[in-house]
């Protein structure tokens, strides 16, 4: 008797066919922490920050996406007056810190249906400052898991033995890179995330069919923000490119209104059928984030309630530590 195709080939094919960016973690406030998105930012702004996001897709629908992730990045600035005043009194030689290297790191857990990735990622960062011009570059290692919560009971035939259930978790290394050029007015970066291509094969059949592999996926992402002098209005149109090895593209069109750099409202269109609402404060040394989304593609009728995505930032550091021309969000 020929066995039906089993629910765990569904579940991969379901991940991998709604659309390509679910392979990797997706996010709507990538403007508040592009951090996430490429690595040349970790320490850009001279400040220590910490940031959760936390995602979810498809409102509504009880296996819909889900994201959770933290995030913290900084930067080794040179060594303060005073504690250069104390180390020539002490007639002490150390090297001085080159005030260009930025650190970063981020753990998440992405949950797609069945289909679990959780990973973490460490950064380093250089940034060479040319008169008003940062120019900045990122490295990144990660690792993640990957895991299936699939049981015999689950499959079309629960009294034909399924061999990949219960060999369902996988541990594979990765790399991401980027680079990032900025100034008090405009950004742009260009990022590549997977460059190992980690494929996932679940059981011992031996079948390429069953292997789950990880594109290699680019980010353009740029954005100039126009403010009038001495007006506390701004606005800053941007954009995110994305496309993978299988050139299969999104394209990202925001604009974002501020009000003296503490109260923004945006608005988000995305290629691939999806409109988003986002609105954010700031108060004190908090960022406070909201965005809805609300998709009109094949899928939209899993997620009816749209998709909602919190972010929560914290900024350590004075104007001192901060680098005048990245003064902005």
């Amino acid at each position: 008797m020929l066995r039906k195709k089993h629910i765990l080939t569904a579940l991969v094919v379901f991940g991998s066919t709604l659309g390509f960016a679910q392979q990797q973690p997706v996010y709507s406030q990538y403007m508040l922490n592009t951090y996430l998105i490429n690595p040349a930012v970790a320490g850009a702004e001279g400040l220590t920050a910490f940031n959760l996001t936390a995602r979810r897709q498809w409102a509504g629908y009880a296996e819909g996406p889900s994201t959770y992730a933290v995030s913290a990045q900084t930067r080794i600035l040179k060594t303060s007056f005073r504690n250069r005043s104390r180390l020539i009194k002490a007639r002490v030689r150390k090297r001085r810190p080159s005030g260009r290297v930025g650190l970063g790191g981020f753990v998440y857990n992405d949950q797609n249906a069945r289909v679990r990735r959780t990973g973490m990622q460490g950064t380093y960062a250089y940034h060479i400052y040319m008169r008003d011009v940062q120019l900045s570059f990122g490295a990144s290692v990660s690792f993640y898991q990957f895991s299936i919560n699939v049981s015999q009971k689950d499959t079309y035939s629960p009294d034909i033995i399924d061999p990949i259930i219960g060999k369902n978790q996988k541990i594979s290394p990765d790399a991401n890179v980027g680079v990032m050029i900025s100034t008090e007015k405009y950004y742009a970066g260009l990022s590549a995330t997977a460059l190992f291509q980690s494929s996932i094969q679940f059981g011992n059949s031996g079948n390429t069919n069953d292997a789950y592999r990880i594109l290699r996926q680019y980010y353009f992402i740029g954005g100039y923000r126009f403010e009038p002098y001495k007006s506390p209005y701004a606005i800053e149109p941007s954009i995110l490119f994305t496309t993978n090895e299988k050139f299969q593209n999104s394209l990202d069109i925001n604009v974002k209104g501020y009000y003296k750099q503490d109260y923004w409202v945006g608005i988000s269109f995305r290629t691939t059928g999806a409109m988003v609402m986002m609105f954010g404060a700031r108060y004190q040394k908090f960022t406070f984030g909201y965005a809805f989304d609300q998709s009109f593609n094949d899928a939209s009728t899993l997620g009816r309630f749209g998709s909602h995505e919190i972010m929560i930032g914290y900024k350590l550091g004075d104007t001192v530590r901060r680098y005048r021309w990245l003064n902005r969000f």
